[in-house]
Order: structure tokens, then sequence, then C-alpha cells
């Protein structure tokens, strides 16, 4: 039977794909993204640097609204589950491209499960995390001894989870970035932001204040806990 593979491709530079990510990318019949175009896709851009052959794959774009509508949302994975099992059904193996890791915060997830319910084969190829890299370019380490480490969704309702000890990851800020930066002000949090880490238009910003209000969506802030 057919596969369908979640590959993560890391969080921007395409030297940091891993091995097993290139070899089933250039295995499978089939290049599934998340959006419209499959070349516009940031994924896409990522994995052809590394392999320039991706062009001549057949892609199978999966447009996902930038919602959080349960309803959209619950039509868009279905689709997308359905159009991929589709593929597989005809005994086509299926590379589905994600950013990062795809076992955090990935659309990719909420497809796989609808897949294999659905009676295939499904496997995650694990990528490099977006944080995990954030850290190696600000060239520090996230966590040390007994340090916990929380990675938080920041998109949603921060204030209690900024009171944990330890470091703080703030993924998906999106349009709450001036919110985000806000409450992180009124806390005098030591934190470090970077904009699209490992792409060509890579921006970090030391400190608070020096947070833009605008943001892009692949931004991610870094809190750590001050030492007494």
């Amino acid at each position: 039977m057919a596969k369908l593979y979640g590959v993560g491709v890391g969080p921007g530079d395409p030297e940091l794909l891993t091995l097993k990510a290139m070899r089933v990318i250039k295995e499978s019949d089939v290049i599934a993204v998340p959006g419209k175009e499959a070349q516009n896709t940031v994924a896409y851009q990522i994995v052809v640097q590394a392999y320039p052959q991706l062009s001549d794959k057949e892609f199978l774009a999966l447009p996902m609204p930038m919602t959080k509508d349960p309803d959209k949302l619950e039509a868009s994975h279905d689709a997308a589950a359905e159009l991929i099992s589709a593929q597989l059904e005809a005994g086509r193996q299926v590379a589905f491209l994600t950013l990062g890791d795809p076992t955090v915060y990935s659309t990719y997830l909420y497809v796989h499960k609808r897949v294999v319910a659905a009676g295939y084969q499904a496997e995650i190829i694990s990528g490099i995390t977006s944080f995990c890299a954030v850290a190696a370019r600000l060239n520090q380490g996230l966590v040390e001894k007994a340090e916990p480490l929380h990675v938080i969704p920041a998109s949603y309702q921060i204030e209690d989870a900024l009171q944990l000890s330890g470091t703080k990851v703030l993924m998906k800020s999106g349009k709450q970035i001036g919110n985000v930066k806000r409450i992180l002000q009124e806390r005098d949090a030591d934190a470090v932001m970077i904009e699209n880490c490992g792409m060509p238009e890579e921006k970090i910003y030391y400190g608070v204040d020096a947070i833009p209000e605008n943001a892009g969506y692949y931004s991610l802030i870094i809190v750590k806990e001050k030492k007494v």
C-alpha cells in the first residue's frame, strides 16, 4: 500500500533539511504542500534550494485558510485528506512538506489523523524545530540543568503561561504580536525575537522594545527567566 509521509523541512535554512527528509522527497510520486500554489509556498522554496529537481515533481496544492473558524478548518482538513487518500488509493507515495517539525503546531497533523483513520498508512519524518534553530542562530542554549522549557502558542492567552519558571518560547504570534509585546513590556521580560529564521529576509530583534508591531507570521520569541 502506498504511504503518506509528513516531512518536516526545518525552519528555513535549506542546509537544515535532514537526509531522511531528502530521501523521502526524492522517492515520492507526489509532493503535497499547504497552499493554493505549490511553488509559492515557503516549504517549496526551502526544499528547492537543496533539491532543484523538486520543480519537476508532480504537486498537490492543499489550500489551508489562516483562520480559527472551526468549520472552515474542518472543511479544509477533510478536503486535503480526501485528495491525498485518492493518490494513495492509486498507489502513489505522497510527501506532505511542512515547516519545522510536523509534531509541533503543524497543519499536517490534522490531515495525518484523517488519512490514518481512513485506513491508509502514514508516517511522520521529524524536522529541526524553529525554536531549536533560533537558539542556535543566537549562539545560546534554551535551557540548562533543571530549567523547564515551555512552548506556547502566542496567538492565544499567554498571561498565565508567562508566569511559569524557565524559558518560554512564544510561537505563532501572528496578528497578536502587538498585544504580546505589551504583555512582555509590562513584565519587564528578557526577550529576543527572530523573524524568518534561516531565510534571506531574517531579522533579529534584541529586547522587547525592539520588537515591531507588525512582525511577520514566521516570528518566534524566546523569553528567558531573569537571573536574580
